[in-house]
């Protein structure tokens, strides 16, 4: 995933942190997709399900009602900015500036449009259903989306134009973390997997 990588989403800190190959497992494995995007000069940042998938790796979908001013404003082609964020563990250290957290993250750039087609709404939706509940199919488990539904539904489609990625992993790196005489405790304290995967 190295190529989507530009300006905007060039690393300025933690540079040994620098995952980018890893962008599109990241996308695929996160649950909560925080998306920002601007009206009128105000930025909003909202919590969204979504859809990816590395098969198609420059394309990430989200869904809602009509209403959804979000989703609204990305179908205009409005400037988008998704983050995905996992965290595995809580780092702790015998310092205070070394406390840190182990996680997954990835910063995705692009634009919006709307998926128009009926067929390939009602696909991405029933993919979205297996990606979050897995096992579960449409017509054994649930019943398809009617047509009233798909219409009353926005599914976008954003086309993404840059990304990184950044993950720590590991324990406390302060200076005197590795001393058992110094005064202190220190370690990582392991966050529960939920969706989030194998590390």
């Amino acid at each position: 995933m190295g190529e989507m990588a530009g300006e905007r989403s060039r690393l300025r800190q933690h540079m040994d942190r620098d995952v980018a190959e890893r962008a599109g497992e990241f996308l695929e494995l996160g649950a909560v997709a925080h998306v920002g995007f601007c009206v009128d000069g105000q930025p909003y940042v909202i919590p969204m399900s979504y859809q990816y998938s590395q098969a198609h790796p420059e394309k990430l979908y989200l869904h809602g009602g009509r209403p959804s001013r979000l989703l609204r404003t990305l179908c205009e082609g409005g400037l988008v900015c998704v983050t995905v964020t996992m965290v595995d563990g809580l780092v702790y250290s015998k310092s205070a500036m070394y406390h840190s957290m182990n996680y997954r993250s990835v910063v995705a750039f692009g634009r919006g449009r709307e998926v128009i087609d009926s067929r390939q709404k009602a696909a991405l939706l029933d993919a979205m259903i297996a990606r979050y509940h897995s096992g579960r199919s449409v017509g054994v488990d649930y019943e398809a989306a009617t047509v009233a539904q798909l219409e009353s539904t926005l599914v976008v489609e954003i086309a993404i134009e840059e990304m990184s990625a950044k993950a720590r992993f590991g324990g406390p790196a302060g200076p005197k973390d590795a001393d058992e005489t110094a005064q202190g405790s220190c370690g990582v304290v392991q966050w529960p997997d939920g969706l989030h995967g194998p590390r």
